[in-house]
């Protein structure tokens, strides 16, 4: 009986999907997308979908324009299992405002950390 054990262990294991670098998950979002000049602010809308990438590299958008923002170092909360929260002011996102992460029912958020230039991807 041991044996039906370890192998039922291994067809389980073949099965799974091995996870996807953020890196590569960023880049199969932005295939066929074409980057603009680095932007200081970006709009805020309620409809556009902000989220997180990997621990320095946060998404904004969808559709023809995607907007990615790439923070000066690794930010510890942000993932993208957690909640992000933007120190915004006015209405846009902008360099140097205040971002950290949330994990789900831990209730103390990560520490601050600042967003830096957002760059523009279009639909080419």
């Amino acid at each position: 009986m041991r044996p039906l054990i370890v192998l039922a262990g291994i067809a389980l294991a073949s099965c799974t999907r091995p996870a996807v670098p953020a890196q590569d998950a960023l880049a199969n979002e932005l295939a066929g997308f074409v980057a603009g000049a680095p932007q200081t602010c970006v709009p805020t809308s309620p409809n556009q979908n902000l989220r997180v990438i990997d621990a320095r590299t946060l998404a904004y958008g969808y559709g023809t324009v995607v907007y990615v923002n790439h923070l000066g170092s690794d930010c510890p909360a942000l993932s993208p299992y957690n909640s992000v929260l933007i120190d915004a002011q006015g209405g846009q996102y902008c360099r140097g405002d205040r971002v950290r992460g949330l994990e789900p029912h831990a209730g103390i958020p990560g520490p601050w950390c600042n967003l830096g230039d957002w760059i523009a991807y279009r639909k080419g």
